[in-house]
C-alpha cells in the first residue's frame, strides 16, 4: 500500500536535496519523462512507528516521488550526476539528475545507509514474529517430547484411560499383599482427577498454541507467495532492465555528446559575455570620447567666434596702422623738405656769416 501523504508527527525528514526528477516511460521503458519542470526537493523521511525508511518528493501539493525503501533495492549511479532505483511497488523507476557529483555521491551514501537500516528492521520484525508466534513448552506443566498432533495434544480414549486401569490391574496382580482401604482409593482417585483437569487444561492451552500457530504458517505460507510472486516480477523486470541497459549505453554516449557540446556552447557563451561587456565597456568610452568631442566643438566653435573678432580687430589695426604709417610718410617728406630748407639757411647764414666776418677784419 502506497501512502501518498505523511505525517509530520510521526515521519520526519532526516536528509533533503535538491535534484530533477525523472520517471522510466511506462510505455517504452527505455525513455526518461521529466516530473518535474525544475530541481526540487528530495528527502528521506523516517517513520518511527512502522520502523520504514521512505524518499518523498512534492512538487507543489503533488507527490512525484512516494518509494519506501526495502533491502532489496539498488541505487545505481548511471553517470557523474545521475542516479536511479527500481521501486517494484510503485512499478516504476525513478531517476535523479542532480548539480554536482559530490550530491549524487551523498545521496547514493544516505540511499545504501538506510537500505542496511531498513534490512536491518525486517530481521529484528521476523526474529520478534518467531519468538510471538512459537509456542511456549513450558505450560504444559512436564516434559512434553511427542510432536503436537491433534492426537497427542488430546489423547485417545486408551490413553486417557491408562492410568486407571494401570492402578487398577496391579492390586489385582497381587490382591492379597498390595490391596488397599477403601478411603485411601479415594483419595487416589481425587488425586487422578485433579492431574485430569490438569492435563485437560495444559490440553486447551496446547490446542490453542496450535491454533495460533496454524494460522501463523497460513500467514507465512501467504507471505512466501507474495515474495516469490515478487520476486519473478522483479526477475521479469531485471530482465526488461537489463535490455534497456544495452541501450543505455548509446544513451550515454549521445548523452557524453551533448554534454561535451553543452560544455563547448557554455565556453562559447562565456567568450560572447565577456565580449559583450568589452563592447560595452568601448560603447562606455565612445560615449565619453563623445561628450569630450561635444564640449571640444562647443569650446572651437567659441574660439572661432573671438577668432572672427580678433580679425575684424586686426583688420582694424591694419588700417590704423597703414594711415599711421601714411601720415609718418608725410611728416617724414615734410621734414626732410624743412631739413632742406633749413640746410640752406643755414648754408646763407655761414656765406653771411663769414662775409660779416670778413668785413669786420677789413675794417
Amino acid at each position: 500500500i502506497h501512502h501518498f501523504t505523511f505525517f509530520p508527527f510521526r515521519e520526519q525528514p532526516i536528509f533533503s536535496t535538491r535534484a530533477h526528477v525523472f520517471q522510466i516511460d511506462p510505455n517504452t521503458k527505455k525513455n526518461w519523462v521529466p516530473t518535474s519542470k525544475h530541481a526540487v526537493t528530495v528527502s528521506y523521511f523516517y517513520d518511527s512507528t512502522r520502523n520504514v525508511y521512505r524518499i518523498i518528493s512534492l512538487d507543489g501539493s503533488k507527490a512525484i516521488i512516494n518509494s519506501t525503501i526495502t533491502p532489496n533495492m539498488t541505487f545505481t549511479k548511471t553517470s557523474q550526476k545521475f542516479g536511479q532505483w527500481a521501486d517494484s511497488r510503485a512499478n516504476t523507476v525513478y531517476g535523479l539528475g542532480f548539480s554536482s557529483e559530490h550530491h549524487l555521491s551523498k545521496f547514493a551514501d544516505k540511499f545504501q545507509e538506510f537500505k542496511e537500516a531498513a534490512r536491518l528492521a525486517k530481521e529484528k520484525s521476523q526474529e520478534k514474529m518467531e519468538l510471538t508466534s512459537t509456542p511456549s513448552q513450558e505450560s504444559a506443566g512436564g516434559d512434553i517430547q511427542s510432536p503436537l498432533t491433534p492426537e497427542s495434544i488430546n489423547g485417545t480414549d486408551d490413553e486417557r484411560a491408562t492410568p486407571e486401569v494401570t492402578q487398577n490391574s496391579e492390586p489385582r496382580a497381587e490382591p492379597t499383599q498390595n490391596a488397599l482401604p477403601f478411603t485411601h482409593s479415594s483419595t487416589i482417585s481425587k488425586h487422578w482427577e485433579a492431574e485430569l483437569a490438569t492435563l485437560k487444561g495444559n490440553n486447551a492451552k496446547l490446542t490453542a498454541a496450535l491454533l495460533e500457530s496454524t494460522a501463523n504458517v497460513k500467514q507465512w505460507k501467504q507471505q512466501l507467495a507474495a515474495y516469490q510472486e515478487e520476486a519473478e516480477r522483479l526477475h521479469k523486470r531485471v530482465t526488461e532492465l537489463e535490455c534497456v541497459s544495452s541501450q543505455a549505453n548509446a544513451v550515454h554516449t549521445h548523452k557524453t555528446e551533448l554534454n561535451q557540446t553543452i560544455q563547448e556552447l557554455e565556453s562559447t557563451l562565456k567568450k560572447k559575455e565577456e565580449e559583450i561587456e568589452r563592447l560595452k565597456q568601448e560603447i562606455d568610452n565612445a560615449r565619453e570620447l563623445q561628450a569630450q568631442r561635444d564640449s571640444l566643438t562647443q569650446k572651437l566653435q567659441e574660439v572661432e567666434i573671438r577668432n572672427k573678432d580678433l580679425e575684424g580687430q586686426l583688420s582694424d589695426l591694419e588700417q590704423r596702422l597703414e594711415k599711421s604709417q601714411n601720415e609718418q610718410e608725410a611728416f617724414r617728406n615734410n621734414l626732410k623738405t624743412l631739413l632742406e630748407i633749413l640746410d640752406g639757411k643755414i648754408f646763407e647764414l655761414t656765406e653771411l656769416r663769414d662775409n660779416l666776418a670778413k668785413l669786420i677784419e677789413c675794417s
